[in-house]
């Protein structure tokens, strides 16, 4: 992926010059960027006091709903896990009948009227994006909480199932012959030995206590460091047995045979596993994006991401072009008449097409000369943290969304 650098300058006789100019300045260095026009409706201005507001609160909402996208993105390749590589390949601007790729999307920007009706004020488009993106931000926490949930209590039986012989769960190792079942008097336990120890444990452990049935040991399972072994004795003895073994450094587990409970455990490992895998992958069916018409293999948290993220980069794209219309009317004043370009620099080359465009534009503004390359706080122009040049600059960095 790449950044592009998102700017305006006012039209000259015609805003087609003012295009013309910059393509000229741009290309005639060694083709320092690829430029495309950007193109923003005929939106209502309002008061001068309204702008001056609304450029503050636009900038906040530019980074929060880039922060929302950035969440999202992230979130599509925690849930992806082993599948990380397929992220930047879900990440897609789907509006309608089109489904792009990130830059094709900025490239060809067209303004959504359905969504963002342009004959409400900048106020109200504003306020209609930022309640869209704060509720994706909110169904993203409650999503993302059960999904970590079911992951995390899933994880939580699969290092049951792991592990060393001292910790692990036993139900998938040991079979009902192994046991002694339904005796009033005897029981079998199971006892973890050191595997250097597996000749004591043979010699010594009819002697650890009275009343262990001679010839009763059987190895059942070996992991790196040690054996599992089972041994029958009589019930008035566990006790005993327990302290004798301890004393030995050999480990009694505490542990019965108990096929209902084995049973039930076995099947909450696969449901909850089938529920993780539900989440992200279909694998029987193919399922419908409502709210795209298409259809798609994901399980309903991917769809989710999928759409989702497709919606908030939409909106912050929206947002971009809010911006470079406020302070386009702030810095070049009314009538209305600016040219909005996008630029994808080429990277070897940023420092000099920074300095094309400042000898191009520092006609509109005399102090520009002294700020190239740096960040200033301009009093009234409520650029925030923005680098300050004498023509409208914001960045849409895409960078935020490789996975690599």
């Amino acid at each position: 992926m790449t950044e592009f650098w998102l700017i305006s300058a006012p039209g000259e006789k015609t805003c087609q010059q003012t295009w013309d100019q910059m393509m000229v300045a741009t290309t005639r260095n060694n083709n320092l960027s690829t430029n495309h026009k950007f193109n923003i409706p005929d939106l209502k201005v309002g008061t001068l006091d309204v702008l001056v507001g609304l450029s503050d609160d636009l900038a906040k909402l530019d980074s929060f709903i880039e922060g929302v996208v950035k969440k999202v993105s992230q979130y599509m390749a925690d849930v992806l896990e082993d599948s990380r590589d397929k992220v930047q390949e879900n990440l897609l601007a789907n509006g309608g009948t089109y489904h792009l790729d990130l830059v094709t999307y900025i490239t060809r920007f067209q303004w959504d009227m359905a969504k963002y009706p342009i004959k409400q004020s900048l106020k109200n488009i504003s306020d209609i994006i930022s309640k869209q993106v704060s509720q994706i931000d909110n169904d993203l926490k409650a999503r993302a909480s059960a999904y970590n949930n079911l992951k995390g209590n899933l994880q939580n039986l699969e290092r049951k199932n792991a592990g060393s012989l001292l910790t692990r769960s036993l139900a998938d190792i040991v079979k009902k012959e192994d046991f002694v079942i339904d005796s009033e008097y005897l029981i079998t336990m199971l006892v973890v030995v050191p595997k250097t120890s597996y000749a004591d444990w043979q010699k010594t452990y009819e002697t650890l206590s009275e009343m262990v049935v001679p010839r009763s040991t059987n190895l059942l399972f070996e992991d790196h460091d040690s054996g599992l072994f089972s041994v029958t004795l009589f019930r008035k003895a566990i006790d005993d047995f327990r302290h004798k073994a301890r004393e030995n450094k050999y480990t009694v587990r505490d542990f019965q045979y108990n096929e209902q409970e084995m049973n039930a455990d076995k099947e909450e490992m696969t449901r909850l596993s089938t529920d993780k895998k539900k989440q992200f992958v279909s694998h029987m069916t193919r399922n419908v994006m409502p709210d795209q018409g298409i259809c798609d293999r994901n399980g309903p948290l991917v769809r989710w991401l999928k759409v989702n993220f497709s919606e908030a980069f939409i909106a912050w794209i929206h947002i971009k072009a809010l911006r470079v219309f406020v302070e386009s009317v702030l810095r070049y004043g009314l009538p209305v008449n600016f040219q909005a370009m996008l630029l994808q620099p080429n990277k070897k080359n940023m420092k000099k097409l920074r300095e094309v465009l400042n000898d191009l534009y520092k006609h509109l503004d005399s102090s520009a000369a002294a700020v190239i390359d740096s960040a200033m706080d301009i009093p009234g122009l409520n650029l925030s943290q923005q680098e300050y040049y004498p023509y409208v600059y914001y960045k849409i960095d895409c960078n935020l969304l490789d996975f690599k």
